[in-house]
């Protein structure tokens, strides 16, 4: 059975799409099987991983309202090791929809239910928002990996984040953990880096990644290429920094994927 990971952060800008593309793609490359889905209405990880959202008939909008099943809104991508299951701009009124639905919390999870024995990761990309979509997507999942960008900034709101992961593992999902933090945009050179990343592991200190990602000029263009980075430039800092957080994150999960 495969284990359902949710990339969250409701504040925009901290390299949260960057980290759900990269993640899956590495994780592709080194042999495991991974869904990709897109939960948020900007589509940026279906235009990321090449997939035109225009000529995509059925998205993540037709599963979360029920119109579609897994299986129908499922494409494949050209890189190893990856399927998706692709965003439109429809789910922005998925919201408002939601509300008159029955269960309305739980309509991710059983949408993808039929879809989890097989791959060995489903990742889903979450909106910047607590609302919700991004309620569904953590009452799916085994499991939530928090980007934080290296900057002031990026520390507020955090505490709002772990009050909904609370809330939900009291409420929707007793089974949710912390799968890790991954510090993004770091310098190592900033006195603020320093702050920051001294607060972040006060704050979770045994969760954050070793593994940070640089400011780096590729992982920008790599989207507007529709290409991870690691298909886009190999040798980049931001390639082979996302192929080592996947040598974390798979570490991390030997246990889960002995018994998976």
């Amino acid at each position: 059975m495969g284990k359902i990971v949710a990339v969250a952060n409701q504040k925009g800008g901290v390299g949260k799409t960057t980290t759900a593309v990269n993640l899956a793609a590495c994780l592709g490359a080194k042999k495991k099987k991974i869904l990709l889905v897109d939960m948020d209405p900007q589509g940026n990880a279906t235009s990321g991983f090449g997939v035109n959202k225009k000529q995509t008939a059925q998205t993540s909008y037709d599963l979360l309202i029920g119109q579609a099943s897994a299986e129908e809104v499922r494409v494949k991508t050209v890189f190893q090791g990856v399927d998706m299951i692709s965003s439109s701009i429809e789910l922005a009124g998925a919201e408002v929809e939601l509300i008159e639905l029955e269960e309305r919390i739980f309509r991710l999870k059983q949408g993808l239910a039929p879809l989890r024995d097989q791959y060995d990761y489903i990742i889903i990309d979450c909106p910047p928002s607590l609302g919700l979509i991004t309620l569904n997507a953590l009452a799916a999942v085994d499991s939530v990996f928090i980007p934080i960008q290296c900057e002031y900034f990026a520390l507020e709101g955090l505490s709002q984040l772990m009050a909904t992961v609370r809330q939900v593992k009291r409420t929707y999902n007793s089974d949710i953990q912390i799968e890790g933090v991954l510090l993004t945009m770091y310098d190592g050179r900033l006195n603020l880096t320093t702050q920051v990343v001294a607060e972040v592991k006060k704050y979770f200190p045994d969760k954050v990644y070793k593994t940070t990602i640089p400011r780096n000029v590729r992982l920008s263009e790599a989207p507007s290429y529709g290409q991870p980075v690691i298909y886009y430039d190999k040798s980049s800092k931001g390639s082979k920094a996302y192929m080592e957080v996947a040598k974390e994150f798979l570490k991390a999960n030997k246990k889960w994927n002995r018994e998976g």
